[in-house]
């Protein structure tokens, strides 16, 4: 997708990772727009090189800016945070602030991307393959590809493809480097499901699945995108 030259908003933009990504790209001008102050803080600080920013607070569902603004609207990460109800309120307040012919992109992982097997890259697999109640918590929270392909139809978006992402997470340098990550919780919401002898049993159960201690280990979560057309 083209992005030089485009008008993009980042709903649910966070510490601005991604709106710094689109102003590198050439993006004419971002709005980052999240309900927290503290992460809107932290993307000014992520994009203070760029003066084509502009910062609002908004909801997902009330973005509180003018109609038909965007060529782009972002949302990563942020619709597993919506139930049904929620989700479609969001859709519509992307579609309004759509340029006819704008384009919503959405990134997120369903269950089916979170569920897949343990593997040297795929260390999330192994939460559940060891606590097979994090599983069931997990397809709670998120969304599969049917509600949001048939959320995003009924709403009025016209065009509407998906694929699969890996992403690389991290690249941690040994077992000892992804044990402590795993320790402190980081960016690993279920994890808090677990108590700390819990998680102290998952990282020995990790260890035993992978191939040596000294060998880096290259972690990937894989992502759906969804791409609709205003």
């Amino acid at each position: 997708m083209e992005i030089q030259g485009r008008t993009v908003a980042d709903i649910g933009c966070g510490g601005g990772i991604y709106a710094k990504a689109m102003a590198d790209m050439g993006a004419a001008h971002i709005t980052c727009i999240d309900s927290s102050e503290v992460m809107l803080s932290d993307a000014q600080s992520t994009l203070k090189a760029h003066n084509n920013i502009s910062y609002i607070r908004g909801d997902a569902l009330q973005t509180t800016v003018d109609a038909q603004q965007f060529d782009i609207v972002l949302e990563r990460a942020l619709v597993h945070h919506l139930n049904r109800e929620e989700l479609a309120k969001n859709f519509a307040e992307a579609l309004r602030i759509l340029k006819p012919g704008g384009i919503l992109i959405i990134q997120d992982r369903t269950p089916e991307d979170c569920l897949l097997a343990g593997s040297q890259t795929n260390i999330r697999g192994y939460f559940f393959a060891r606590y097979p109640r994090l599983a069931q918590q997990e397809i709670a929270r998120r969304h599969d590809n049917a509600t949001v392909m048939s959320a995003l139809h009924q709403t009025g978006f016209r065009v509407v493809e998906k694929r699969q992402l890996w992403e690389t997470r991290q690249v941690h340098n040994n077992f000892a480097a992804l044990e402590k990550d795993l320790k402190a919780r980081t960016g690993r919401s279920i994890l808090h499901e677990l108590n700390d002898d819990e998680l102290n049993d998952l990282n020995e159960y990790i260890h035993r699945q992978l191939d040596g201690d000294n060998q880096a280990i290259v972690e990937q979560d894989r992502w759906t995108i969804w791409s609709a057309m205003r």
